[in-house]
């Protein structure tokens, strides 16, 4: 017993050490950001750029690309999630129950973009968007393809680990017995299943378009990264402090989405106690077992 103790407590003192490091690796760069937004020159502190920040009437006056910047990265998000899940939950729900033989292939083409950087990506598509802009315009929006491409692998690995975390095949072929159509099947059997999957999806795809730099920079379209990076050449101060906030939005984004992830898994496992308990006894035992 005394050697398990004192093992446990190399085990604890271990994990302590290094949860401390990792949260001391992540919080001094945003601690020195903070520090800097609010000092002055002559020493002491003031909240004169944080006020700014939250003034919305003066930050579209004095800083019109921000402004800018933000409003396309929010539709930007938007554009791309939808793109996205309008892709990949039929695809690969379409893949399971039907093509289970192209199931690598469709991983393959979605893991492909991590392989390929991002200012090779840029110029494949150069020649596309030269085109795209000519047709439709040259607004920002347009990047959210090329973003599609960008939150595939990762949006991918989400919706795979939520697909096999079910029985797809059984719940489909169930609600195909009982006439729902595909689009039923769908929107009220897979999706349902699905949520914590298409929420993860979501949330990661809206991390990495919030803080996409190269793409935007090059084509030279203004999002929110090249505007904060443009706004740095004359405020820093307010660029840092977007940053800032940008990143504390991302870590409220990731812990939500491992609240919700938690809240879902404790549903499912309140609800088996009660369907064990509502379920036939066996064989030869002539009753019932009631739920308590």
């Amino acid at each position: 017993m005394s050697q398990r103790a004192a093992v446990r407590r190399k085990q604890a003192i271990f994990r302590w050490v290094t949860v401390s490091l990792v949260l001391a690796f992540f919080m001094l760069p945003l601690i020195g950001m903070l520090d800097f937004t609010t000092k002055v020159r002559r020493g002491g502190r003031t909240m004169a750029t944080w006020k700014t920040l939250m003034n919305v009437s003066e930050i579209s006056t004095k800083y019109p690309a921000l402004k800018e910047g933000f409003i396309a990265s929010i539709g930007l998000s938007v554009i791309t999630v939808v793109i996205m899940l309008a892709l990949l939950v039929p695809t690969m729900t379409w893949v399971r129950l039907r093509l289970p033989g192209m199931s690598r292939l469709v991983e393959f083409i979605c893991l492909l973009p991590l392989t390929v950087p991002a200012i090779v990506l840029v110029v494949g598509l150069a020649p596309v968007y030269s085109w795209v802009f000519y047709l439709f315009g040259e607004s920002t929006l347009w990047l959210g393809l090329a973003y599609v491409v960008l939150v595939l692998p990762y949006a991918y690995r989400a919706l795979d680990a939520g697909l096999r975390a079910i029985d797809v095949k059984t719940l489909s072929e169930a609600a195909r017995s009982l006439g729902a159509s595909w689009f039923r099947v769908m929107w009220r059997i897979v999706l349902p299943n699905l949520r914590t999957a298409v929420l993860s999806a979501s949330f990661l795809s809206v991390a990495l378009v919030l803080g996409e730099f190269t793409i935007a920079n090059l084509f030279s379209r203004r999002n929110l990264q090249v505007a904060m990076y443009q706004l740095g050449k004359s405020d820093a101060k307010i660029s840092v402090a977007v940053g800032l906030l940008s990143l504390v939005f991302a870590f409220v984004v990731l812990f939500a989405m491992s609240f919700v992830g938690a809240q879902r898994s404790g549903s499912r496992r309140r609800r088996r106690p009660l369907a064990a308990a509502v379920a036939p006894a066996p064989a030869g035992t002539g009753s019932v077992k009631e739920p308590s």
